[in-house]
């Protein structure tokens, strides 16, 4: 702990940091305005809900873009576009009229989305490039305060929209997330950037890793396993998130029992983005992965079954877990393919995410069992687990990550 509090300016860069992802958690908080905005433009619950999936989308292809901006025009530059981006969505979408309600599936979800994701991908390289011996500790912190998110902004923006209106609501965060991005993206820059490391070893020393570009990194098998274990682990909350309240309604609990579960699965979602790479730095990556993994599928079979109190720990295990992948995974790639090129190459194996969210729910949503879902949900999830267990068994010498 003494070295982390030693690198002063680190500290600085990944406080800062994790300031500016609070704001982009954003992302997260969209079913607060799914009400509110099917209302304003009557507008089916369905469609509205749909806004979501094409920031989620664009989210991750925020994410790969981002890597490759960062390498090309730096970090600080990154993180102001996608702060922008994720602004000026905002604002827009507050114009819309009402006859052309759909266009919020391109301010919010595209021009939004995209926009979190570049700036998203940026703070965390430059958090995890700050802390080279610390990876795990850097990046939980800073996707623990994209996940808090949530936690804050929800009963904010409800507040806001019952004294303000929702257009009102729009332009207000459009406003303060500019003055967010415009006081603080020029402190957030890359170690080599603002001399943090002057001295320092190279990242292939530092790391003992190739410091691989993402074409080389697609070509090993070990991405593969990475890619598809984050896309299989995370099926199970992709397809439970929407559906916490009704589910906790039929398990025996009331409609206010059922609001504290959905902000009991945001705090846990927070506390894993810490919990679990703290956890990756003391027993490594693959075993804290491989540990969440088993603990997902565990809990998808309990599902089948569990009511009343039982049903609440499972779902937030379930959510510990979730965010515990955006914790370790970024780090794993990291571990796996060097630090140099990881915005461009952890935005690679965010496709794996891309395609969990996109595709599963409609995948399983043609099961009208629920205990069919989550044998099959708890089945994906073991799967995921024993790609990490083959992760872990292929590692060759030379590319061997540290814990």
């Amino acid at each position: 702990m003494s070295v982390i509090t030693q690198n002063k300016k680190g500290l600085r860069i990944l406080i800062l940091g994790s300031i500016m992802q609070l704001f982009l958690g954003i992302i997260y908080v969209w079913s607060v305005f799914v009400s509110p905005v099917s209302q304003e433009y009557a507008w089916d619950v369905a469609g509205v809900k749909l806004t979501s999936s094409f920031m989620l989308c664009f989210f991750v292809v925020g994410i790969l873009a981002g890597g490759k901006l960062q390498m090309k025009s730096g970090t600080q530059k990154t993180v102001l576009l996608g702060g922008l981006m994720l602004s000026a969505g905002m604002f827009a979408t507050a114009f819309l009229p009402l006859q052309a309600a759909q266009l919020m599936y391109v301010t919010y979800g595209v021009i939004g989305g995209f926009g979190v994701g570049a700036a998203y991908n940026a703070i965390i390289t430059a958090a995890q490039k700050s802390f080279p011996q610390n990876r795990g500790f850097a990046t939980g912190i800073s996707v623990c305060s994209f996940g808090f998110s949530t936690v804050i902004f929800a009963p904010l923006i409800e507040a806001l929209i019952r004294q303000f209106s929702l257009r009102n609501t729009f332009i207000i965060l459009a406003v303060a997330f500019l003055i967010i991005v415009l006081a603080l993206f020029s402190s957030i820059r890359l170690p080599e950037d603002n001399a943090v490391q002057i001295g320092a070893a190279p990242l292939t020393a530092q790391t003992g890793v190739k410091q691989f570009t993402m074409l080389e990194a697609i070509r090993t098998i070990e991405f593969y396993f990475i890619t598809l274990s984050l896309m299989l682990a995370t099926a199970a909350f992709f397809i439970l998130n929407p559906s916490f309240k009704t589910f906790a309604a039929e398990r025996g609990l009331g409609e206010t029992i059922g609001t504290v579960v959905v902000m009991l699965t945001g705090v846990a979602n927070a506390l894993g983005r810490l919990g679990a790479p703290l956890m990756s730095d003391k027993i490594g990556r693959e075993k804290a992965a491989l540990a969440i993994i088993s603990a997902t599928s565990i809990c998808a079979l309990l599902l089948c079954f569990a009511q009343g109190i039982l049903f609440m720990i499972t779902i937030a295990i379930i959510a510990f877990c979730y965010g515990g992948y955006s914790g370790i995974y970024p780090v794993l790639t990291a571990d796996y393919f060097g630090l140099k090129n990881v915005g461009s190459n952890y935005g690679a194996v965010m496709v794996g995410f891309a395609v969990s969210a996109l595709t599963f729910p409609m995948i399983i949503g043609l099961i009208d069992n629920n205990t069919a879902k989550f044998v099959l949900l708890a089945i994906l999830a073991a799967i995921g687990a024993t790609l990490v267990i083959l992760l872990m068994k292929c590692r060759s010498a030379q590319r061997s990550p540290t814990p």
